[in-house]
Parts: structure tokens; C-alpha cells; sequence
């Protein structure tokens, strides 16, 4: 463990790791790949390749690594992520073969599982332990308990014929087709309707009456979703983020100690142990495909292998006239507006909501839903389209510093707020001119629920869509890498393998997609060295 507290050697300084070398040395070394990107994907990558006994470069545009899955002071002494927040779906094989575990990886459930208040005073926690779950269904909607089960059921179905916990889950298959799908499935239609065609209001109507159940659970059919929970394959997107197995924990998600951003800093590790050379600082202007970069400096780096960790509308912008026409054709049909707000919120307490008052009870160790009712869902998607912000936010709320006290300061708190839904571009005024407005929304919207905002609030840190694209690097904003949708899953999701000699993609606009993963890495490491076998 750093004097920090962020476990690692990357960990002892936040990431920031700088240039090994001057480009110009690197330049004149032999490589057998470059990485474009160091985001925890790409980190992965290099892992597998180095211990393959390849010479891996990963080339790094900003001053730390990560990506998306970082770890930066917002305030002194106080650590959060621009971006990713909670672990859910880091696959197991990267945890277990890069030993991430030995180098300091540690995990917790978020054991509250989700709380939903209301502004009438009612409230719902959805506990991971199914039998005091099955009793908050039961004291709210009594009629739909043997619908939750049901509903449950659905999902874990389709888990297990998609996900098994060994080497058939088809997350280890780079290029899962159509039909290899639908046979793991059996004919189970309504894992099929799930997978493929149910919208997040569908879904919920096939199993439960209780409008309250419903008000609930809109919101986890769009996290990160340029699309209303009412728009078809939105309930895709909830058995995406349901699908993980984080140690044997079906659906669990949890905190990293020390951040998320950890898990890059141990990835990094894992490479640089191996033997790549991470840079950072050492932004790509050009991919030549089985050639090289030329980074932004005029430097020319080569190597027969380029592997781009990078979205995919900014690698098709980087590979410019060497795109493969109909690839870059396809590249740019994915949609990547983002429609999602982070905020980072600095609290002299944690936030008390009226429906459950208290300032550390057992919901502040889970995740937390401020619901919108089906019509202000419509409304506020309406409004963002349009290049407008909705009368209030859905927000989906976390509280690493009430089980992790070690990223943070005595009596301060950082609440990790993520929201929809903005416009990536507004109608009238910027987000440089509407960005404290949007901070205000964000902070009416939980007055709405809570009794100490905005008095316990000391400060906060808002990214919009342009944010995160110019600080994280991601096209249009969007946190995956484009949609996650079924036109752009599975079958349908770019491949690690491209049409192009020589290059590969390794980041979270491949099979499976996005959230903090690592296996999209993996799944392109195993293709670069089957293919030269």
C-alpha cells in the first residue's frame, strides 16, 4: 500500500506515471505491439501480450492512466473518479490471472442493494439478501411478490445460460454469433424478449402490477442510455449490468477499496511486471495498420501490430484515409451522444433523506434511485433531445466514504451522483455558461428527498457529455463507448479482430461492452496471439 492508501506501484502516484523515457528513445526501440490508450482495457491488453513474451509500448495521450476508471484529488485529500464509480462486471479471469488480488485488490458489496425514497414519504430497499428483499416486496406490493420471483428468475436464466462461471460464458468469445445465442437459450422466449426486444417498462409490466415497483425500477432499463425506459431492448441494458459474478456474487455490485480507479492502477502494474512500457503524455495523431503511430509531435513509433483501446469514432478519426471503408461505415452508425451527468459532491455529512432519516443507516452502504414517474421519465428525455434540461433528474447515488473512509478526509464525504437526462449540446447557452445551472438541478432534485442538501453541501464537481469527451477522451461523452442496446450487442457489437491488417481494438465499443470489464482487453490479446500462431 502507497502512503496514499491506493495499493500498487501506479497506486503511489494516482496514475500519473509519466514518460519511462523520451519518445525518442522509444521510437528507436523494437516492438512487436502498441496500445493506443492506456483506459483499464488496454492495461489488460498489454498484461496478457507482455506475459506472452511480447514487447509491448502502451502510448497514453493523458498525464494518467485509466481512462474512465481513474482516480484524481478533487479536493485535497479526497479521491473520486471522474467517471466510473462502482464494480459490478470486472470478469473474474482478470482478476484471478493477472493476480490482482496479491497486488491489493479488494472488493466490497454494496450489501445494502438498492434504496428507492419517495417524495410522499414511502421508501423501498431492495437488500441483496433475498429473503429480507422478498419482505420489502411483500410490505410495499404484497401482490407481486410471486411476480419478483418470477421476474428474478428471468434474469438469472439468462445469466446462466449466457455467463455460466467457467470458460462457456460467452464473454470469452470475441465473435458470438446470433444463433450460438439463441441455442444457449433454448427457446426461453422470455429470456429472448429480455435479451433482445422488451423495453424496461415491458419488462416490468410482463411481472408486476405495483405502479410503485414500477417507479422504482425505470431507471435501471437507461444507465448510461441515450434512450427512454420505455424505448425498445432498454431491459438489455438491465441484464447487462445484472449479468456480472463478481466473486461468486451473481449481479453484485461493490466498491473497490481505495476507488475504482484501482483496478487500472493494478493493471498497470500488471503490464509494466511483465514488461511493457507505459507511457503517458504521449498523445496518437495517426494508425497506420500493421505499421506504427505517429504521435502528436511528429514522432513515428512502428510495430506490425496497433491495438486501439480508444471509442471507436475517435480510433476511425485516428486511422482517417487507413479505415477500411465499410468498417468505418458501420463505426459510425453506433450512436455516442451522451445523455448522462456525473457529479462528484463533497458533504459535510452524508445525505439524510426524510423517507429513512438518518446520516449513516444501512441504505447509505448501498446504492441509492431518486425515482421520476413514467410521465416526468417522457418529459425529461424529450427536454434533453430538444437541448433542454427536464424539471428534475433521475439520479442514481453512492457513498464509497461511509464503508471506505481511506478517500477522504474526518467529516467529509464524497457523494458519487450520476444523472440523466442532459443534452450533450444545449439549445440555448453552452455547458461552460449552463454548467452550475445544471450542479443546481442536480441539488433540487435531491432536496426533493433529502433534509440536509443543500445545507451540508461544500462543494461540487459537474462533468456534462463535452466534459467527460475532453477530460476522458471519450467521442460524444458517451461512458461505453456507444450504445448498449441490442442493434449494437452481442452479435452486433464491433469485434477485437477489424478489417485491417495488423490492428485490433481492445476497448469497451467491442464485445461484450461497456463498464470497467477488462475482458475486452483480454479477448483481444488472445485474438492477436492466435493469429499468430
Amino acid at each position: 500500500m502507497s502512503g496514499n492508501g491506493v495499493p500498487g506501484r501506479t497506486g503511489e502516484t494516482m496514475g500519473r506515471i509519466g514518460l519511462p523515457e523520451s519518445i525518442r528513445s522509444l521510437a528507436a526501440r523494437t516492438w512487436d505491439a502498441l496500445i493506443v490508450g492506456a483506459g483499464h482495457n488496454g492495461l489488460a491488453c498489454a498484461a496478457y501480450l507482455s506475459q506472452a513474451g511480447r514487447r509491448v509500448l502502451v502510448l497514453e495521450a493523458r498525464e494518467r492512466v485509466g481512462g474512465a476508471c481513474t482516480l484524481e484529488e478533487s479536493w485535497p485529500g479526497m479521491r473520486a473518479s471522474p467517471c466510473a464509480y462502482l464494480c459490478g462486471l470486472l470478469h473474474p479471469k482478470i482478476i484471478t490471472e493477472l493476480d490482482l488480488t496479491r497486488r491489493g485488490f479488494e472488493w466490497r458489496a454494496a450489501r445494502a442493494g438498492m434504496f428507492v425514497p419517495f417524495e410522499d414519504g414511502e421508501s423501498l430497499q431492495l437488500e441483496g439478501n433475498p429473503a429480507r428483499c422478498e419482505a420489502e416486496i411483500r410490505r410495499v406490493a404484497p401482490g407481486d411478490l410471486a411476480g419478483w420471483k418470477a421476474m428474478s428468475d428471468v434474469i438469472r436464466r439468462a445469466r446462466d445460460a449466457l455467463r455460466p462461471p467457467n470458460d462457456n460464458d460467452l464473454w470469452l468469445d470475441p465473435e458470438p454469433s446470433r444463433s450460438k445465442v439463441e441455442r444457449r437459450l433454448r427457446g426461453d422466449r422470455e429470456a429472448m424478449q429480455l435479451l433482445f426486444h422488451w423495453s424496461m417498462a415491458e419488462f416490468l409490466e410482463q411481472f408486476l402490477d405495483s405502479e410503485r415497483l414500477h417507479t422504482a425500477l425505470l431507471g435501471q432499463g437507461v444507465i448510461g442510455t441515450n434512450a427512454s425506459p420505455f424505448d425498445p431492448g432498454t431491459a438489455s441494458v438491465h441484464f447487462h449490468h445484472s449479468s456480472g459474478r463478481m466473486f461468486g456474487n451473481p449481479g453484485a455490485w461493490g466498491y473497490v477499496s481505495g476507488g475504482i480507479g484501482v483496478v487500472s492502477f493494478l493493471l498497470c502494474d500488471a503490464a509494466r511486471e511483465a514488461g511493457a512500457v507505459v507511457a503517458c503524455d504521449a498523445p496518437v495523431e495517426r494508425i497506420f495498420p500493421g505499421e506504427g503511430v505517429e504521435l502528436a509531435d511528429g514522432a513515428v513509433i512502428h510495430a506490425p501490430i496497433v491495438i486501439s483501446n480508444a471509442d471507436p469514432q475517435t480510433t476511425a478519426w485516428l486511422l482517417g484515409d487507413s479505415a477500411d471503408s465499410r468498417w468505418g461505415a458501420r463505426v459510425k452508425s453506433i450512436p455516442t451522444e451522451g445523455c448522462a451527468v456525473k457529479a462528484n459532491v463533497l458533504m459535510s455529512e452524508l445525505p439524510n433523506f426524510r423517507a429513512r432519516p438518518g446520516v449513516l443507516e444501512a441504505h447509505h452502504f448501498g446504492q441509492v434511485n431518486t425515482p421520476l414517474a413514467p410521465e416526468a421519465w417522457l418529459s425529461a428525455f424529450s427536454r434533453a433531445k430538444e437541448g433542454s434540461l427536464p424539471d428534475q433528474l433521475w439520479t442514481e447515488l453512492y457513498f464509497q466514504t461511509a464503508s471506505d473512509p481511506s478517500i477522504t478526509q474526518p467529516g467529509r464525504h464524497v457523494v458519487s451522483v450520476f444523472a440523466q437526462y442532459v443534452p450533450y449540446a444545449f439549445k440555448s447557452g453552452t455547458w461552460d455558461n449552463r454548467r452550475d445551472e445544471t450542479g443546481q438541478l442536480i441539488l433540487s432534485t435531491l432536496e426533493c428527498f433529502c433534509s440536509n442538501v443543500p445545507s451540508s453541501v461544500v462543494d461540487m464537481r459537474v462533468y456534462g457529455p463535452p466534459d467527460i469527451e475532453r477530460k476522458v477522451g471519450l467521442h460524444g461523452g458517451h461512458i461505453f463507448h456507444g450504445e448498449c442496446l441490442p442493434p449494437f450487442m452481442w452479435d452486433r457489437r464491433l469485434t477485437c479482430r477489424t478489417p485491417m491488417d495488423g490492428f485490433y481494438l481492445c476497448g469497451a465499443g467491442t464485445h461484450p461492452g461497456g463498464s470497467v470489464i477488462g475482458i475486452n482487453g483480454r479477448n483481444a490479446a488472445m485474438a492477436v496471439l492466435a493469429d499468430q500462431s
